[in-house]
C-alpha cells in the first residue's frame, strides 16, 4: 500500500472513530450518573413492587411478595446504620423518609392480607 493511500484510509478511520465517540457522549447524556440516592431509589421501589405498590416493569402485573419485600427493608436499615455519618444531609433525609414509607406499607400490606 502507497503512503498516499495508508494516509487516507488512517484519516478516514480516525474521523470515524471521532464521529463515533461523538455520537457515543450524545446519546448516554440521558443517562444519570450512579450516586447513593440513585442506588437507594432502586432499592427502594425494587420493595414497593415486592409489596404490591407498583407494577413490576418486568411482567405488568401487580405481585406481592412479603419476604422479598422485608429483605429489601432490611437491607436498607442495614445500609443506613452502615452508612451513618458518611452520607450528605440529603441521602440521609432520603433514607430516612424511605425507610419510614416502606414500614409503613409493609405493615399496611400485612395487615391486609391477615384480614383475607
Amino acid at each position: 500500500m502507497n503512503d498516499e493511500i495508508k494516509k487516507k484510509v488512517d484519516s478516514d478511520w480516525k474521523e470515524q472513530i471521532e464521529k463515533e465517540k461523538n455520537e457515543s457522549e450524545k446519546s448516554d447524556a440521558g443517562f444519570h450518573e450512579t450516586s447513593l440516592t440513585i442506588f437507594l431509589s432502586s432499592i427502594t421501589m425494587q420493595a414497593m413492587i415486592a409489596l404490591g405498590k407498583l407494577e413490576n416493569p418486568v411482567t405488568g402485573k401487580t405481585e406481592k411478595s412479603l419476604q422479598q419485600a422485608r429483605f429489601l427493608i432490611d437491607t436498607l436499615g442495614i445500609l443506613q446504620a452502615k452508612m451513618k455519618g458518611n452520607m450528605t444531609d440529603d441521602e440521609d433525609h432520603f433514607i430516612q423518609e424511605a425507610l419510614y414509607n416502606l414500614r409503613m406499607a409493609y405493615i399496611d400490606t400485612q395487615n391486609d392480607k391477615d384480614k383475607q
